[in-house]
């Protein structure tokens, strides 16, 4: 490269990265608080809902959803069927098939006069600006970012100029209609999480609930609405949409899903979706349910400051099992608190059983690093350990891929914990520092044993076949090594040596990775 190009390329990067220490967020003062409305009972989810509420005064509906694509289908029925509000609070948000259709979706919420409140965490959603700019210029559209970058031209400059801040994000997946129903869970919007992506599968739980927890919902997306990082996009971006930018992106978005019409995919959830509509009954189960969130102010405080924490909550509840219980969780870093935590248990005579993802199937390598530190630990504490394989086995038939959390290039992303069978948390925490301390969280609690059997037995009846189970054994020299065990389609058992699926390159990476003092950011 020519003296003269490498000097235009680093008076080009010195601006930017002037621009970017320049840049500030713009301020609050104008911002127009709303919130959840509370006369929806005359609305068609109310009125559907009413006649079960009432034999059930005080209890909850609990319907879960660990199929991808029944979660899909959920969150648009929700949508097409709303009347007044339409609430979303995602931390991630992908511009794929499944991403358009929700907006689509939300869209033709909004033409018939639902009021939609968008809420996305800047960082992990990354949406395009310009078409949040268009979707937020719909008169019956609100999009606001959740603890932006302030530079929105150089952004990645900018986030790293301003880490220190904006590596604090919310973490929250939760939608709500006219304060009558919601889905909380692990799911983001996008198509790994809802069955319609080629390279990876997550598997997921999600929950639709409806009930009094429901107005616990709306507020908790109220707060989170009305906080001082929630900005609205063109308070942040200084400007409104440009004249007929939301049409232009209505017929690119016509086109688009127009083009998908006859895919596979889309062909399964139209089918799906009839047969829904022609059932019409959906099964719920029913009992008493607490909301758990983080104070979106998290953020702002250190990161060892428990106020307002999901975890705090968590533990006022003072839950101890009594025989059993189980921690599904991808990202699952238990730190030595964790650990006493476990043995407390099983000193106890509780089963405690775990399944997290291998270091094959995990998405963040980064965290399995942290992981592996406490794994002989939790296994001498008694700890049934099992790891997800990244491929289900070939001769599981489809109704088992639907009732389990294996599937095709799969990747663990429930977050789900279920106490004795009777007692179970659904939501967006990971065990893990970074769930713990950093970002903010929800989930709900819900005191059903039906559904808590559902997940328990769904995974424990299959969790041998789509996982490794990891155990200690004693070897010649008196010392201990660690085993996979895998047990394949007809009961059949291989040891394994070293973790599985995975190089050595690799497994000396995250060796390495896990000598290094980042515990803090998992």
């Amino acid at each position: 490269m020519k003296l003269r190009t490498w000097f235009a390329v680093a008076m080009t990067l010195s601006a930017a990265l002037l621009m970017t220490a320049c840049a500030s967020l713009p301020p609050q003062t104008g911002r127009v608080q709303t919130h959840a409305l509370a006369d929806t009972a005359n609305t068609r989810l109310g009125t559907a809902f009413a006649q079960s509420e009432a034999a059930h005064p005080g209890d909850n509906a609990f319907h879960l959803l660990p199929d991808g694509t029944d979660a899909l289908i959920a969150r648009v029925i929700l949508s097409e069927t709303a009347d007044r509000t339409l609430d979303l609070q995602y931390y991630i948000w992908h511009d794929d098939l499944t991403g358009r259709e929700m907006a689509a979706s939300i869209m033709r919420a909004a033409d018939r006069g639902v009021r939609v409140r968008l809420l996305l965490d800047d960082l992990g959603t990354n949406a395009d600006d310009q078409f949040l700019l268009a979707l937020a210029s719909h008169p019956n559209v609100q999009v606001r970012l959740f603890n932006p970058v302030a530079n929105r031209t150089f952004k990645k400059l900018g986030s790293a100029a301003e880490f220190f801040r904006v590596n604090r994000r919310m973490h929250n997946k939760a939608l709500i209609a006219d304060n009558q129903a919601a889905i909380l869970g692990g799911r983001n919007i996008g198509d790994e999480y809802f069955g319609a992506s080629s390279t990876v599968a997550f598997g997921d739980l999600d929950v639709l609930v409806h009930g009094p927890v429901v107005r616990e919902v709306s507020s908790a997306f109220d707060m989170y609405w009305n906080s001082d990082a929630a900005y609205p996009i063109d308070s942040l971006m200084r400007r409104h949409a440009d004249p007929g930018a939301l049409e232009g992106y209505r017929e690119k978005l016509d086109a688009y899903l127009l083009s998908e019409k006859h895919s596979p995919y889309v062909a399964e959830v139209r089918e799906r979706l009839a047969s829904v509509i022609q059932q019409r009954d959906t099964e719920f189960s029913w009992g008493q349910a607490t909301l758990l969130y983080d104070d979106p102010a998290k953020i702002t405080r250190a990161p060892g400051d428990a106020e307002g924490h999901l975890m705090s909550q968590f533990k006022a509840l003072n839950l101890a099992p009594d025989t059993d219980m189980l921690i599904v969780s991808p990202y699952f870093v238990p730190r030595e608190e964790g650990v006493r935590w476990l043995r407390s248990m099983t000193s106890r005579g509780v089963r405690v059983t775990v399944l997290t993802n291998s270091l094959a199937a995990t998405d963040v390598a980064a965290v399995h690093a942290g992981y592996q530190r406490y794994r002989k630990d939790m296994l001498e504490a008694g700890v049934r350990l099992y790891e997800l394989k990244p491929v289900a086995s070939a001769n599981e038939d489809r109704s088992a891929k639907k009732s389990t959390f294996g599937s095709s290039k799969a990747s663990l992303h429930a977050k789900t914990y279920v106490f004795d069978r009777k007692r179970i948390f659904i939501g967006s925490m990971n065990l893990d520092p970074r769930s713990v301390e950093l970002n903010t969280e929800i989930g709900v609690y819900c005191e059903s044993a039906d559904a808590a059997v559902q997940v328990a037995d769904g995974i424990g009846k299959n969790i041998d076949r789509i996982a490794w189970r990891v155990e200690l054994r004693d070897d010649s020299n008196g010392g201990t090594r660690m085993l996979w065990i895998d047990t394949d389609a007809n009961g059949s058992t291989t040891e394994l040596d070293s973790e599985p699926d995975v190089s050595a390159m690799k497994r000396a990476g995250i060796w390495i990775m896990g000598i290094l003092p980042i515990e803090s950011q998992l």
